[in-house]
């Protein structure tokens, strides 16, 4: 039934979260910002990653730039903690980018699948909203460039998830017919969502078991699973 399936990176595959934290961990250190009003690693991690979060929401529906997301998210982070030093927020920005896709923390059995999938017979694709020269490194450093035929980020499509055209870019560029793809990404709104209203078939990678609220095609709680699709 299926010829092209189109997955997303991060949260999905590459740990996004705790790659992260990782690489915010050796900030920390790195800047001694417990010397600078932030003792507690933890809090610093958590609120960093929820205006991370906001801003790729706010990036998603197209009100803020690729520059201001990479930027905010760590400057609104220091100022939680009254630490109103842009130089050093642009500076720890610019370090994050440079180390995180240096990460190779991946979600439990996603070398297995993608062998599995491979030797299946299927061809594996990526739509990521990420940004090129970032996701590209996450791939190569992980191991997981050769799995993927095409990698859709974007900023190549010039179009992001949830809207239909980068589906419809991914389809042009795969030479690949939509009733023989499906998508299979956690986050509903970007991956579920966008897939349906691209008129695929969709997979929830649905790690937390969430409430959704409409059903999607399939829904997973391990990568494992995907077994029993395909």
């Amino acid at each position: 039934m299926y010829k092209h399936l189109f997955f997303d990176l991060d949260h999905t595959l590459w740990d996004f979260d705790a790659n992260a934290k990782t690489t915010l961990a050796d900030l920390h250190s790195d800047y001694a910002l417990q010397e600078k009003g932030i003792p507690d690693f933890e809090v610093f991690y958590k609120n960093y990653l929820l205006h991370n979060e906001i801003l790729w929401e706010r990036y998603r529906k197209g009100l803020i730039r690729q520059q201001e997301l990479r930027y905010k998210r760590m400057w609104l982070t220091l100022l939680d903690f009254k630490i109103a030093d842009e130089f050093l927020a642009k500076e720890m920005s610019t370090r994050f980018l440079d180390k995180l896709p240096t990460r190779t923390r991946l979600f439990p059995y996603t070398m297995e699948i993608l062998k599995y999938l491979q030797h299946r017979g299927y061809v594996l694709h990526l739509i990521t909203n990420g940004f090129d020269e970032t996701q590209h490194s996450k791939l190569r450093y992980s191991g997981l460039t050769p799995f993927f035929k095409e990698v859709i980020t974007s900023e190549c499509s010039n179009c992001l998830k949830p809207q239909k055209e980068i589906f419809e870019y991914a389809f042009k560029r795969c030479v690949a017919n939509p009733q023989e793809c499906i998508m299979i990404g956690d986050n509903f709104e970007a991956d579920i969502q966008g897939a349906i209203n691209a008129g695929i078939d969709q997979v929830h990678v649905n790690f937390q078991k969430l409430p959704t609220p409409v059903k999607p095609t399939y829904t997973i709680h391990s990568l494992k699973e995907l077994e029993l699709i395909f």
